[in-house]
């Protein structure tokens, strides 16, 4: 097994694909883990804070300041569908109630996986997978037990000590919040057999 190099020559070096996938995806986690639990800036080791930039499917980048007060799920489903037909309003949560959220609907996490490095530092390419077991509510929307999971691809430009420079995510919303929106609203009123039954018999078709 070949040795693994110190994370300052990542850049400049030739990796084996199982170790440059590794890197990434703790390169990705890392990030993901100091957005969820730092509250300041200056306590961030995986990012050049100076030149950050985070985009999202073709909007405007958020500087680290912004993606840090918005938190990683309001940067990631920030939308500019009119406000009535927003599942998710992105604009109206919290870095604390964003996360309250999802921690909620995925109590046993919600896992982000690289499944594939496309190239290597310093800008890398891959493709990634986040999924988790929908099992508590979603903004008033009872729990399927089902796994939701969608896939995308992204961009990591990293400097000459993997630290991240810019990240380009491109994926559908559509696949997160589908899932999170199939379980029926607790105020989804149940319907009564017994009523059912009484309505068909006077039904005039049924006579």
């Amino acid at each position: 097994m070949a040795e693994e190099k110190e994370p300052e020559d990542a850049a400049k070096a030739e990796w084996p694909e199982g170790s440059l996938e590794e890197t990434v995806q703790n390169a990705i986690k890392s990030w993901e883990m100091e957005l969820s639990h730092k509250t300041r800036l200056q306590d961030f080791k995986t990012i050049n804070p100076h030149k950050f930039k985070f985009f999202v499917n073709g909007r405007e980048g958020l500087s680290a300041e912004e993606t840090l007060r918005l938190g990683s799920y309001n940067a990631l489903l920030g939308s500019s569908l009119p406000e009535e037909l927003k599942p998710y309003k992105a604009d109206k949560e919290t870095f604390e109630s964003s996360h309250e959220t999802f921690k909620s609907a995925f109590p046993r996490g919600f896992a982000w996986e690289v499944i594939k490095v496309y190239t290597g530092p310093p800008e890398i390419a891959f493709k990634f997978r986040h999924w988790g077991f929908f099992e508590g509510p979603f903004k008033g929307h009872v729990p399927t037990g089902n796994m939701v999971q969608f896939y995308g691809l992204g961009t990591l430009k990293v400097d000459d000590s993997l630290k991240v420079e810019e990240v380009e995510i491109y994926y559908d919303p559509a696949e997160l919040l589908g899932g999170l929106l199939s379980g029926k609203h607790a105020n989804y009123p149940i319907e009564d057999d017994s009523t059912k039954v009484s309505e068909d018999s006077q039904c005039p078709f049924s006579k």
